[in-house]
């Protein structure tokens, strides 16, 4: 088996590998291809895995290139986990919007719609090279936003085989068979939604609904990590939502704690970044590798600190936690999820997971190709959703307002058009307003230049 990462110079790629190590036995892995087209950064995230092949731990081969076609010729499994234009242009995702008073997060809102804007592009791409290199290729999307390149790549290539992941609902999973004392696989999260817009209906536990109990849990114990929402609301609403819904639940809020604190996520991650690769070439220059490792673990556990801190204004010490809850929050995250599905498609395990993929009859209301994020049953190159049926009108409405807006700015992307890029602004339930939309869009094309797609 060949699996190749797209993006590997991430700072994310050391957890993979060490994952993809772990699980190298079971996976019946090959050859592991790194690709990213900025070989510096590849270099130095290179070095941060060494140690494990200097242990002995792995066993397959390793291809670090920046030539795709290199790295994807005879794939089975490609992950994607790029970001066009880095950590520079989320800031600018995030800044342009909050200058005026609009939310700015790198996924949800007009952050997401100047990220999907430059990614359709590049991923439609690499899957006219796997047409051509890796036909039978599983294509497994990290990017961001995943729902929607996942569906930019079904309707703007016609590629079946390929699913967004993110590990949001298996997170939620963990925390729910955590509180109930139970093994997780023990667990059926009854969720339903898109990709960072998803609510739990019922937790079922040998036949039974735990979320009853876990709502009336929260009046007294307050928001917990991975959960900013006020009791009351989640008793209001009968249901806990994944927590990307607080920018739509809370979202004046969100951008007042934003401006409040004077610097976005992606600002925070810059600046953690800059830090981190600058002290790596430092120590790989002085010879010192096995410094590396030590300031790579540092750098992860800073940068999950920062996670949804400054727009939720909640912050979550570790060590305040219920040691059971603190584990259930950690895990392989993205890792896990991707590695959990290639085994399953390999004919490995069969298993359930809650995935990006197209809907095909599973939530009334929703249309065929429209990729939601469900629970499905994967098995060996089968990934078949499962029955979700009528949902409350509440998420109904508010997931197909989303998904318009979606398919807007992937309509636009595929045909550079810039009223079409502006309709799917004014419609987001997180601007609505043509004068703000159109001023959101000039100015990301003015601050993002060569890395904004050309809109005619």
């Amino acid at each position: 088996m060949k699996i190749t990462i797209l993006g590997a110079a991430g700072v994310r790629t050391p957890l993979i590998v060490g994952a993809i190590a772990q699980r190298q036995e079971q996976l019946g892995l090959d050859e592991l291809a790194l690709m990213d087209i900025d070989g510096e950064r590849l270099e130095l995230t290179g070095r941060l895995t060494d140690a494990l092949e200097r242990r002995g731990s792995v066993k397959f081969h390793i291809l670090r290139t920046t030539d795709s076609i290199q790295a994807l010729d005879g794939a089975d499994f490609v992950i994607t986990t790029f970001r066009v234009g880095g950590i520079t242009s989320r800031v600018i995702d995030e800044r342009v919007p909050l200058e005026l008073g609009y939310l700015g997060q790198e996924t949800t809102g007009p952050g997401g719609f100047a990220m999907g804007l430059r990614t359709i592009p590049v991923i439609l791409d690499y899957v006219r090279q796997m047409e051509k290199l890796c036909p039978q290729a599983w294509l497994v999307n990290f990017a961001n936003p995943a729902g929607m390149l996942a569906e930019a790549v079904v309707r703007g290539a016609g590629w079946q085989r390929v699913v967004g992941i993110c590990d949001a609902p298996g997170s939620m999973a963990r925390v729910a068979a955590a509180l109930a004392g139970a093994p997780v696989d023990q667990i059926y999260l009854d969720y339903f939604g898109l990709n960072h817009l998803g609510w739990v209906r019922s937790i079922l536990h040998h036949g039974r609904n735990l979320l009853p109990g876990f709502l009336e849990m929260l009046q007294s114990t307050g928001p917990i990590p991975g959960l900013p929402f006020e009791p009351r609301l989640l008793a209001t609403l009968g249901m806990i939502p994944n927590e990307y819904l607080f920018y739509y639940y809370s979202g004046k809020q969100a951008v007042e704690n934003i401006q409040r604190a004077g610097q976005t996520r992606g600002e925070a991650i810059a600046a953690l970044n800059g830090r981190l690769f600058g002290e790596l070439k430092r120590l790989k220059e002085a010879g010192d590798l096995d410094g590396m490792l030590p300031v790579y673990e540092t750098y992860i556990e800073k940068r999950g600190e920062t996670y949804m801190v400054n727009e939720t204004g909640h912050v979550h010490a570790a060590e305040d936690l219920p040691p059971e809850l603190a584990g259930a929050l950690g895990g392989e995250g993205y890792a896990g999820v991707a590695l959990d599905l290639i085994e399953s498609l390999s004919g490995k395990q069969p298993r359930q997971m809650i995935l990006n993929i197209p809907n095909h009859g599973a939530i009334t209301g929703m249309g065929a190709e429209d990729v939601v994020e469900i629970p499905a049953y994967v098995a060996y190159d089968l990934v078949k959703p499962l029955a979700v049926g009528e949902l409350p009108v509440q998420c109904l409405g508010l997931m197909q307002q989303v998904k318009a807006y979606e398919q807007l700015t992937i309509k636009a992307a595929l045909e550079h058009a810039y009223d079409l890029a502006l309709q799917a602004l004014i419609i987001h339930p997180l601007v609505r307003d043509a004068q703000a939309a159109r001023a959101i869009l000039d100015g990301y094309i003015a601050r993002h230049g060569n890395n904004f797609p050309a809109l005619a």
